[in-house]
């Protein structure tokens, strides 16, 4: 709010050249600037924040290929095993009655026991569901981490505004205490204010490296070449509303309901009571039929002998036994023990992401309370007190000091307000990634 103006005219006025100023003060060095990047559409709002960094960040699609390759283990698992094939060639001939014998071959299949190779798919299944939606998960994640990036750098974009004109203002007063300074009025109010004013400078710079930090985050998350400033996002306060009763119930029952962790560490909790089952038909043996044929060379000895010089043929039934107790029984118990971790993993995320939505939803009414409570009551009062506290300094009736401190009041309120207003959109944007709703 300007200081020695008395008209709403002026104040227009001013208002739009401190605005000019902060824009000169802040050259927006985009990455649509650099040829590199002429091609790339230059992110601005949230839902292009959010678009680019779902199709462009490395990690998920880091994600997407473990998917993938989980997804191509499930045909691997439910496949019987190879078949061999045995050639046995005698360097001596065994000499039998219907002839020497030469070759050997052998063709076997091993057939595992009733229900192993359905239990292994189940198992690869469930692992590969359990991958989709941990690839789920961090998609939520991301989006959750480039919302909370996203508001933390608008509301930056506003505290530099906010603070560029504050910093505006009080320079265009330095004339005026100056002037006052040289007709003999105190100059503890001259230093007073370049003190102020340099206080101010230092927020600001402070303030500019800032949005380096953030401006670098974003850009990581959304993988965009380059290292210049991000324009400033585009946001409202409109943005964001409060939840209604209902509503929050509903919220509790989608996070318990439909968030990705928790379908993956269920699917996890599937996989391993299939390897329960899978463990416990480690008891029971498996089978290797085969086909035998012996090649038999011309009978020399016995000519005349029945069936001489044929080659015979035969069928092979073999079963491993599984007598080794002490290997079944641990592998039993290492898969019990895996489930019941899988379990508790599954119940202690429960409590968390229950905690965490309640959190949420408190974090969000306290942004609310002190959105209505600055924008309703405190703003407005600060406002007329910086009015009142100029017209009292132009007629003397104030001193220096006292504006001054009526101005940082209002600067403060008005930070605190963005500041509540980035709050209650990040935890909207929390809520709804908890909840695997659109943002």
């Amino acid at each position: 709010m300007p200081f020695l103006v008395s008209t709403s005219a002026a104040r227009t006025i001013q208002r739009a050249l401190v605005s000019a100023l902060f824009f000169f003060m802040m050259p927006d060095r985009s990455i649509g600037a650099t040829s590199e990047a002429a091609a790339i559409e230059v992110p601005r709002t949230l839902e292009d924040y959010l678009q680019r960094s779902q199709n462009a960040n490395p990690d998920l699609q880091a994600f997407a290929a473990r998917y993938e390759a989980a997804r191509e283990r499930v045909p691997q698992a439910a496949a019987l095993p190879d078949p061999t094939l045995q050639v046995t060639h005698f360097v001596e001939s065994v000499q039998t009655r219907t002839g020497p014998q030469e070759n050997i071959i052998m063709l076997g299949q091993r057939l595992p026991w009733f229900g192993r190779l359905s239990g292994r798919k189940d198992a690869a299944s469930a692992e590969a569901e359990a991958i989709h939606y941990a690839y789920e998960a961090r998609q939520l994640m991301l989006a959750r981490m480039v919302g909370t990036v996203f508001y933390d750098y608008g509301y930056l974009g506003k505290a530099l505004e906010l603070t560029a004109q504050n910093l505006a203002l009080l320079e265009r007063l330095a004339p005026i205490v100056e002037e006052r300074a040289r007709t003999g009025s105190s100059l503890n109010n001259l230093l007073r204010l370049r003190v102020e004013i340099g206080k101010l400078r230092d927020r600001l710079q402070t303030l500019q490296q800032k949005r380096h930090q953030l401006s670098a985050q974003l850009t990581a998350l959304m993988a965009l070449p380059g290292g210049d400033v991000l324009p400033w996002p585009e946001w409202s306060p409109s943005e964001i509303a409060t939840l209604a009763p209902s509503d929050r119930d509903a919220l509790l029952m989608a996070v318990d309901a439909g968030n990705p962790e928790l379908l993956m560490l269920e699917r996890k909790v599937a996989s391993a009571a299939a390897r329960v089952e899978l463990a416990r038909l480690e008891t029971r043996p498996d089978f290797t039929i085969g086909l035998n044929y012996i090649q038999i060379g011309s009978p020399t000895v016995n000519p005349t002998t029945p069936d001489a010089g044929r080659d015979p043929r035969g069928i092979t039934l073999a079963v491993n036994l599984p007598v080794w107790n002490s290997r079944t029984s641990s592998t039993r118990r290492e898969a019990a023990a895996t489930r019941r971790a899988s379990e508790s993993e599954l119940t202690d995320r429960r409590n968390q992401l229950r905690a965490d939505t309640l959190s949420s939803l408190s974090i969000l009414d306290d942004a609310m309370r002190r959105v209505s409570l600055y924008e309703d009551e405190l703003l407005p009062l600060a406002r007329q007190a910086v009015e009142n506290t100029s017209s009292a300094y132009e007629g003397d009736r104030a001193t220096l000091l006292e504006l001054i401190d009526s101005e940082r009041s209002q600067l403060d309120l008005e930070l605190q307000l963005w500041r509540a207003y980035a709050d209650a959109a990040q935890q909207r944007v929390t809520l709804q990634s908890l909840a695997n709703r659109p943002l």
